[in-house]
C-alpha cells in the first residue's frame, strides 16, 4: 500500500489522532529529517517533543548501542557496568548531594517513582501521615494517573478526573506571590500531610518556556525546609543541558531533594528516564528497611543505560551544554527581532534551546484565539511547508483563557545558520496565518 495515500482506515496503529495517519519518516541525520516522499526538513523541534538534544545518527551512540547489544541487553536481578557508570555521571552533573539514581523507561514513570519515593521516605523516618503532593496549575508531569494527578494541565486532566488523586495545586510562577501560595497550601492542608512540592523549573508543554521570576525557587526551598516538605524538580523536558545549564534549576542556585529526568538523557535513541535523589533520602532507606519496593521491568536495562552514557559522554566531549546556552541566546534574540511587529505574537521567552512564543488575537489584551481556529497547528503546518519543523503547541492550552504557545526548541548542534533558516520560515508562516485571520 502506498503510504502517501494511506488513510486511518488502512492502518492498524492506534495513532494519537485516529482521523489522520502521520507522514512516515524515512531517515534522519544531524539536524534534518527525510520523510518517505524524500522531503528534507530542518528539525527545529528536537523531535517535536523536545527530546533530541545531540542530533540524529551520531556514530558514537550507534557504536555504543551495537557494542552493548552484543554483550547483554536485559539482566533482571543484576546490575551492569553501564547502569553504574551512568548513575555516576548523572550524580556528577546534579547539584549538591543529589548522588543516587533510580532509572525508569521515561519521564512519566520517573514522576511516579518520585511520588512513591517521597511517601516511602516519610514512612521510613516515622512520619507516615505525610503523603500529599502539591503542584502548580499549568504544569505537566506525565500522562500516567499519578503523574497526571500531580499535573496542572486542565485540558489533559479533565476526562480522567474520576481516577486522579485530589492533590492540591497552587498558581503558576508568574510572580513571587505565587511562591507564598505554597506556604498557604501547606498550612491549609496541614504540614503533617504534605510530603512534597513538584514543579518544572522552566515549564514544558503546559506553558512552553514559562520562566519563573528571580527569587521564586529560593523562596520555595525556604518554605519546603520550614515545613519538612521535599522539593521535586521535574527536569524531564528542561534538564540535561536544554536551558544552557546541566539542569534548569541550576540557574537559581537551588538544590532540590529530587530531580526527575528523561527525554534528553538518551536524546531519543532509547526510552530512558529516572530520579536523582539526595544522600538524606537514600540514607533514610538504607538505614531503615533497606528496601524501596518499586520498579519497572526495563528500569536500568544495560542497553538503554549504555546508550544514555554514550549520549552524555558526547554532550560533554563536545561542550554542547555551553553551546546550548550560546546558540540559545542567539535564537531568542532572533525570534524577538523577527516577530516584534507581528500582530498575533505576544510574549516570547526562553532559556538555552527552549523557547516559547505566545499567540494572541489582540496584543494589548493578550486575548487568546478560539481553540477551534487551531492557530498553533496551522502555523506548524505553514512552517513545515517551508521545510522547517517547530513545536506547534501540545494540544489545547492548559486553560481556555490561556493564549496558546508554540516553540522553537532545536537540538544543541544547531548553528546560527540553522537558527536563521528556522526563524525565517516561522516568521513567514506566522505572517501567512495572520493574513488568513485578517490581522496582518
Amino acid at each position: 500500500m502506498d503510504p502517501a495515500t494511506m488513510t486511518h482506515e488502512d492502518t492498524r496503529v492506534f495513532h494519537r489522532d485516529v482521523t489522520n495517519v502521520p507522514v512516515r519518516v524515512e531517515r534522519a541525520e544531524g539536524v534534518h529529517i527525510w520523510d518517505e516522499a524524500g522531503n528534507r526538513l530542518l528539525d527545529a523541534s528536537s523531535g517535536l517533543n523536545v527530546v533530541v538534544n545531540i542530533g540524529y545518527g551520531v556514530q558514537e551512540v550507534l557504536d555504543a548501542m551495537q557494542k552493548q547489544a552484543a554483550l547483554v541487553t536485559f539482566c533482571g536481578g543484576f546490575t551492569s557496568a553501564p547502569q553504574e557508570e551512568l548513575a555516576r555521571v548523572l550524580a556528577n552533573m546534579a547539584p549538591g548531594d543529589l548522588n543516587h539514581v533510580r532509572f525508569t523507561s521515561g519521564g512519566a514513570e520517573a514522576t511516579e517513582t518520585a511520588i512513591k519515593l517521597a511517601r516511602h521516605y516519610f514512612v521510613e523516618i516515622g512520619q507516615p501521615s505525610k503523603w500529599k503532593i502539591i503542584s502548580r496549575w499549568k504544569s505537566f508531569h506525565g500522562n500516567t494517573l499519578g503523574a497526571l494527578a500531580a499535573s496542572g494541565y486542565t485540558a489533559r486532566r479533565l476526562e480522567y478526573t474520576p481516577y486522579l488523586s485530589n492533590f492540591p495545586h497552587i498558581s503558576p510562577a508568574y510572580d513571587l506571590a505565587a511562591a507564598e501560595e505554597l506556604e498557604a497550601a501547606i498550612l491549609n492542608e496541614g504540614p503533617d500531610e504534605i510530603a512534597a512540592f513538584i514543579a518544572e523549573p522552566v515549564v514544558g508543554s503546559a506553558d512552553l518556556a514559562r520562566i519563573p521570576p528571580e527569587g521564586y525557587f529560593k523562596r520555595v526551598r525556604e518554605i519546603c525546609d520550614k515545613y519538612d516538605v521535599l522539593f521535586i524538580a521535574d527536569e524531564v523536558l528542561c534538564g540535561i543541558g536544554r536551558t544552557g545549564k546541566n539542569f534548569a534549576i541550576d540557574h537559581w542556585n537551588v538544590t532540590p531533594d529530587m530531580i526527575i529526568f528523561g527525554k534528553g538523557v538518551s536524546s531519543g535513541y532509547t526510552p530512558l528516564g529516572g530520579v536523582i535523589t539526595t544522600d538524606g533520602i537514600y540514607d533514610a532507606v538504607s538505614e531503615g528497611s533497606g528496601l524501596f519496593d518499586h520498579g519497572y521491568t526495563y528500569s536500568g536495562n544495560p542497553l538503554s543505560c549504555a546508550v544514555g552514557l554514550a549520549v552524555l559522554n558526547y554532550l560533554n566531549e563536545h561542550q554542547l551544554v555551553e553551546r546550548s546556552a550560546e546558540t540559545g541566546q542567539y535564537l531568542l534574540n532572533s525570534l524577538r527581532r523577527a516577530l516584534a511587529e507581528s500582530p498575533i505574537v505576544g510574549e516570547i521567552s526562553g532559556l538555552g534551546m527552549l523557547t516559547g512564543i505566545e499567540l494572541v488575537s489582540d496584543k494589548s489584551t493578550r486575548t487568546p484565539f478560539a481553540a477551534a481556529k487551531r492557530i498553533g497547528a496551522r502555523i506548524g503546518k505553514a512552517t513545515r511547508d517551508r521545510g522547517v519543523l517547530i513545536n506547534p503547541g501540545f494540544g489545547a492550552p492548559s486553560l481556555p483563557t490561556d493564549p496558546e504557545r508554540i516553540g522553537v526548541c532545536p537540538s544543541f548542534i544547531f548553528t546560527r545558520e540553522h537558527v536563521d533558516e528556522a526563524v525565517a520560515a516561522l516568521s513567514a508562516a506566522i505572517m501567512q496565518i495572520a493574513q488568513e485571520e485578517g490581522l496582518a
